[in-house]
């Protein structure tokens, strides 16, 4: 048997251990105020109940399909880490969530949140909750509720990682997918200015580490804007803009394809029926200069490129011909830049970018 463990003076806490409650507490105050300001119909109470309680209106929805999604940001959290800048991880989250559920065709209702950290600290939890709750603002959800979890001794004191869940609602009968895809529908690709949160272990193997670039160097050679900068830009929440589509044409939207990891053959597939194929022109949407830079510095071949970044465009809409001038209308008018990219034809379910 080995020797008798002794006890310290006072006894052991769990704060002594490394999880500080107090500490827990601070951050929740801090973050009531943000949550507060995403309140819309349906919600019911507030922060610090043991489940988010929602209301769903079932006179709008009289067939109510709930579309749930989960996501993360990767490890754009890492330079979020190195340049101590949480202000708008945040939103990234909520946009790789709600640009999943409107590819459904839903209205994301709400968002809950869960944030792991090494140790605690409860400026560093207001900044990132601060980004959720603009995030979801854009978003037109709820941010219904989450959790903040502190891991001693299975994480280092700077680590912290986001997960987030959302929910929306469609009406059934009016889901959007490849049952509504057919030869001769146009593709409405809207614009990214940037990574969004996709690719960024080989953007930052590239830039940070082949290239040897520092995070406080300009993003390119006449750039404006630190790597920093490039690399935190908040992703575009695309969900209200294409709800403006699908409402002003009813039922002109057929899919929707959300960019994220596989790029854009990679997600577009997922929209095509097996006997179409989607043919995109490249010159008819702007590549944002940071793709040519990784490309460029790491020697990376173009169907690399292809498969792991979105090079320009973050979400496609597969309409009617008939319906696009509403589509660009309305998507412009919600604010985002948005132009035609391609057509759907008879093929075997491929895309091909030409």
């Amino acid at each position: 048997m080995g020797a008798p463990v002794r006890p310290t003076a006072g006894g052991a806490t769990y704060a002594a251990a490394g999880v500080d409650i107090a500490a827990g507490d601070d951050a929740v105050e801090r973050i009531k105020d943000a949550v507060a300001t995403t309140v819309r119909p349906g919600v019911l109470g507030g922060i610090g109940g043991f489940g988010g309680l929602f209301a769903l209106d079932t006179e709008r929805y009289r067939h109510p399909v709930l579309v749930s999604s989960t996501d993360g940001v990767g490890t754009k959290l890492l330079v979020a880490r190195a340049t101590g800048r949480y202000e708008t991880i945040g939103i990234d989250l909520v946009a790789m969530c709600v640009d999943d559920l409107v590819c459904a065709g839903a209205e994301p209702l709400f968002l809950l949140d869960y944030i792991a950290v090494g140790r605690l600290v409860p400026e560093r939890i207001e900044q990132v909750v601060a980004g959720v709750a603009e995030g979801c603002r854009q978003a037109g959800c709820a941010l219904l509720g989450g959790e903040t979890a502190e891991h001693p001794g299975a994480m280092a004191d700077d680590d912290l990682d986001l997960a987030g869940f959302a929910v929306g609602a469609a009406e059934a009968g009016e889901l959007l997918g490849p049952q509504r895809v057919r030869p001769g529908d146009e593709m409405v690709g809207l614009a990214s200015p940037g990574l969004r949160s996709n690719g960024y272990v080989l953007a930052r193997d590239v830039l940070l580490g082949r290239a040897g670039r520092a995070l406080d160097d300009a993003a390119w050679a006449g750039a404006d804007h630190t790597l920093a900068d490039e690399l935190l830009r908040p992703s575009v929440i695309y969900a209200p803009a294409v709800l403006a589509a699908r409402a002003a044409t009813r039922t002109g939207v057929h899919a929707c394809a959300h960019i994220t990891g596989g790029g854009i053959a990679g997600n577009l597939v997922r929209v095509l029926p097996a006997d179409c194929d989607a043919v995109l022109e490249r010159r008819a949407w702007a590549v944002p200069p940071i793709f040519a830079e990784i490309s460029r510095l790491g020697e990376v071949e173009p169907e690399e490129m292809d498969r792991v970044f979105n090079l320009g465009l973050g979400m496609v809409v597969v309409c009617d011909p008939a319906a696009v001038p509403e589509v660009l209308g309305a998507l412009e008018g919600a604010g985002q830049t948005a132009s035609v990219v391609g057509r759907v034809v008879l093929g075997s379910g491929r895309v091909r970018l030409t």
